[in-house]
């Protein structure tokens, strides 16, 4: 049996009649933290360096344009194999969370540094990047929110042909889309912004003609994806309105004026949506497309319905 004194062991028999007692020295000699659940626990040594997991690394949250709908945006977050960044409405700022842990610790270690990171991260990332009209990357098989632009947006579906380019004059899918919106205005401001983004993962996944989307094999999954990121980017609801789907479908019926007469144009008399074509070069397109996103943008922060 042993006792201790002076902090060191000593046979008891050496020790006398008494046992000297002492309370632990804490490190550093810095109070313990209690820890709820388990006492009072030592402070690690000021030489202790946390593994670079533990190091703070800026964030940044998703400016989300409105508020996030309940219910079908996260349904289709979910449908579409998602999981929702944090969003906040207003400018970014920097969140604090722990670094990826990498292959490098420091220099001649195995931690990435930081500046190494991104490109790091990319490699996880199911399928490739492809390059935006801004000189941005975006995943389409990993759409994120917080790498949705309206600029490239606007800038590829003006520059996209309807119906494949079998037109008698340019339409582009910009136009079509601010026809829409303008049309469907006075059916509320979410219900018009739709409307100009409801072709939106087209300018990440091309116009494809309606023939050929049902043998496309992931298409759809795709687009889908894609969809839900455009909508949490933007504040919309998950699940694209009835009146929207409705437009889409009856404004064929304004559009076959641009193309050659065939039998199959009986089928859509009498459905026109009342639209006019204006046939803009792909730069009006674009002007008009940001134009009314921002009206729209305006009316919703004036909290006009």
């Amino acid at each position: 049996m042993y006792a201790f004194k002076n902090e060191s062991p000593v046979p008891y028999e050496l020790a006398g009649s008494s046992v000297i007692t002492f309370q632990p020295k804490q490190y550093n000699d810095v109070e313990p933290l209690m820890i709820p659940g388990y006492g009072a626990q030592p402070v690690p040594p000021a030489k202790y360096v946390p593994a670079n997991d533990n190091h703070e690394q800026p964030q940044y949250e998703v400016v989300v344009y409105g508020d996030i709908a309940p219910g079908g945006l996260a349904q289709a977050m979910r449908a579409g194999g998602l999981k929702p960044p944090i969003t906040t409405k207003g400018a970014p700022r920097p969140l604090i969370r722990g670094q990826y842990i990498g292959l490098r610790r420091g220099e001649g270690g195995y931690d990435v540094p930081p500046e190494s990171q991104p490109a790091f991260a990319e490699f996880a990332r199911p399928g490739d990047f492809m390059q935006t009209a801004s000189g941005r990357k975006f995943f389409p098989m990993d759409p994120r929110a917080d790498e949705v632009f309206i600029d490239d947006i606007a800038h590829s579906l003006s520059m996209q042909c309807r119906y494949a380019g079998h037109c008698q004059r340019f339409y582009s899918v910009a136009e079509h889309s601010v026809l829409m919106a303008r049309h469907l205005r006075w059916e509320g401001v979410d219900v018009a912004l739709w409307a100009l983004l409801h072709d939106a993962s087209e300018a990440y996944l091309v116009d494809v003609p309606r023939p050929v989307k049902p043998y496309l094999e992931g298409y759809k999954a795709a687009e889908a994806k894609v969809m839900a990121a455009v909508a949490l980017r933007f504040g919309l609801e998950g699940e694209m309105p009835a009146a929207v789907h409705d437009a889409d479908n009856r404004i064929i019926a304004d559009e076959l004026v641009n193309l050659v007469r065939m039998d199959w144009h009986a089928r859509y008399e009498g459905k026109e949506l009342g639209v006019t074509l204006r046939y803009w070069s792909p730069e009006k397109a674009k002007e008009e497309f940001m134009a009314t996103f921002q009206a729209l943008m305006d009316c919703r922060g004036r909290g006009m319905a």
